[in-house]
């Protein structure tokens, strides 16, 4: 059973940088597409698409509103898949959730990336605090 676990959340200010870690566990990350979701502060909102990454062609795709400040990237040997997160903003604020399925097409157009499958697993997200 793959397992997710996100760190590297925390407080910014605006202008700074932060790097989450996707941690997996419990199956080959080179089988699964891997994809970065964010969920907005308030009530029902939606997790949206950030960015992912597909494990067939190892291609990255961003939203438009990240594209040249965010960067995902993988490590199959350490099981690991990044997202360095430059010059943010506070509407980058949200809770971070990685998803990951063998069955996930990692598609971004404009500001909108395809959302996980419902056989994803996630993980239980890293908090993002973009203020002055």
């Amino acid at each position: 059973q793959l397992k997710l676990v996100e760190s590297g959340g925390g407080l910014a200010q605006p202008g700074g940088s932060l790097r989450l870690s996707c941690a997996t566990s419990g199956g080959n990350l080179d089988e699964y597409g891997i994809g970065w979701f964010r969920q907005a502060p308030g009530m029902d909102r939606d997790r949206e698409g950030i960015s992912c990454i597909s494990h067939q062609s190892g291609y990255p795709f961003q939203k438009e509103s990240v594209r040249g400040r965010f960067a995902i990237s993988r490590d199959n040997a350490k099981n690991t898949v990044y997202l360095q997160m430059n010059n943010l903003k506070v509407e980058d604020t949200g809770v971070y959730y990685c998803a990951a399925s063998p069955f996930f097409v990692c598609y971004c157009s404009g500001d909108e990336c395809n959302a996980a499958p419902p056989s994803a697993v996630w993980g239980q997200g890293t908090q993002v605090t973009v203020a002055s």
